[in-house]
């Protein structure tokens, strides 16, 4: 009898290990605002926004889609050098902030020029959480936030 005792004790300590992820564990938790697109002047536009992330888990943007553009990229500036990645972290308890003259979205091939007062659907994908789906207003091709970015 004393095996099976023995063996409820190594699957109980192992349960117990298993869940010791802490609070600050627990899938990434994102919701997306400040979005705007300026109204584009050539076949190209730019989208800022940002992702935040109230959960316990980094995450990823991954890709970008949107049926105005044939293709949408996630681009990265450093030193004022800007360039496509594959990928931008969205750290856990954090921001992902795209914004004119750092992180950004770059609308390519456009099939039609968004004016302002529209709004442009785009589909945010994700290392781990689920697709969101935005709706990015169009401001005029001068638009600068007050807050935010």
């Amino acid at each position: 009898m004393r095996r099976p005792a023995a063996a409820a004790v190594v699957v109980a300590g192992a349960l117990a290990l298993a869940s010791c992820g802490g609070s600050d564990s627990g899938p990434a938790e994102l919701s997306v605002g400040s979005a705007y697109m300026p109204q584009p002047v050539s076949d190209m536009a730019a989208g800022f926004l940002t992702i935040t992330n109230d959960g316990g888990s980094a995450d990823r943007l991954t890709s970008v889609s949107s049926d105005v553009a044939g293709q949408v990229t996630v681009h990265e500036t450093v030193d004022g050098a800007m360039q496509e990645v594959e990928a931008l972290d969205i750290p856990a308890h954090g921001s992902l902030v795209l914004e004119s003259g750092g992180n950004h979205l770059m609308f390519e091939q456009l099939k039609r020029k968004p004016k302002q007062g529209q709004k442009v659907s785009v589909e945010l994908r994700f290392a781990e959480s689920d697709p969101v789906t935005v709706e990015i207003p169009v401001k005029p091709a001068t638009y600068t936030p007050k807050t935010g970015h």
